[in-house]
């Protein structure tokens, strides 16, 4: 099937589109843009920057990828948006250009849904299969492991790393860093347990869990600093509570969500 464009859109000279693109009514895409195999933009979404789309994004109306990054201090410079492959990008989602400062690249990974109104600042790294829900925002220089639910209206500080299969519920605002598989809830973010039913849509089998709730126990109510719980935590049997000690224990610029 050839690309398909709209007479009303414009395709600027340089951009790349490959095939079985399909580019709806007044569309603009950029002169660095790149759009994968199979990608559609619905009407009025608009591709700008060093942006590349993988195969089989589908961008819907007024959303728009790959704008400059709200950082005062970005002074044009050439800086680059990378999308990975069977993204739904809904309508209104906005998702930025990296900065020079924050090594130049916003990042996302494969199979995510950004919902209307959501948005991904410069420099994150958003990893596969993540649901970012209406409204909710990622600021500059933020990682989301893989997995992870962002609730409605929610806001991820800037630097802030929230581990794989995490929850974050709605209205909620995070300022530290998530373990791996956490829940978190309530207007200032609190770390209130763990994601339970993603854990079980994941198939996890009981002993796991209970391993998982075991070592929440303990990072909730061990002795010693946090930092010290996560290291008694190193040598676990489980992959998922090493993965937790790892994260807890690995480079971060905030500091944590700790159980209540």
């Amino acid at each position: 099937m050839p690309v398909v464009v709209h007479p009303s859109s414009v395709i600027e000279p340089g951009a790349q589109l490959g095939e079985n693109v399909t580019v709806g009514p007044f569309c603009l895409v950029g002169p660095e843009v790149t759009l994968g195999d199979g990608v559609e933009l619905k009407s009025h979404a608009v591709v700008s920057g060093w942006t590349e789309v993988g195969a089989g994004t589908v961008i819907f109306p007024h959303a728009t990828v790959g704008g400059v990054p709200q950082d005062l201090k970005y002074k044009g410079e050439r800086t680059r948006l990378i999308v990975g492959q069977r993204n739904r990008i809904r309508e209104g989602a906005t998702l930025n250009l990296g900065t020079e400062g924050g090594g130049g690249v916003t990042r996302v990974g494969e199979d995510n849904l950004f919902m209307a109104g959501s948005h991904v600042g410069h420099d994150s790294v958003v990893g596969n299969r993540v649901v970012v829900a209406n409204c909710a925002a990622i600021a500059g220089h933020c990682q989301i492991g893989d997995d992870v639910i962002l609730g409605g209206l929610c806001g991820i500080h800037q630097w802030v790393r929230i581990g794989r299969g995490a929850i974050i519920g709605a209205l909620t605002m995070v300022t530290n860093d998530v373990i791996p598989y956490g829940l978190v809830q309530a207007p200032r973010g609190e770390l209130d347990g763990l994601n339970l039913v993603g854990l079980k849509r994941r198939g996890l089998d009981r002993a796991a869990i209970t391993a998982l709730r075991h070592a929440f126990d303990e990072l909730a109510r061990g002795e010693g600093s946090f930092q010290d719980r996560a290291r008694r935590l190193a040598d676990a049997v489980t992959p998922e509570v090493a993965e937790i000690a790892a994260f807890v224990l690995g480079s971060s610029d905030r500091s944590f969500l700790t159980p209540k």
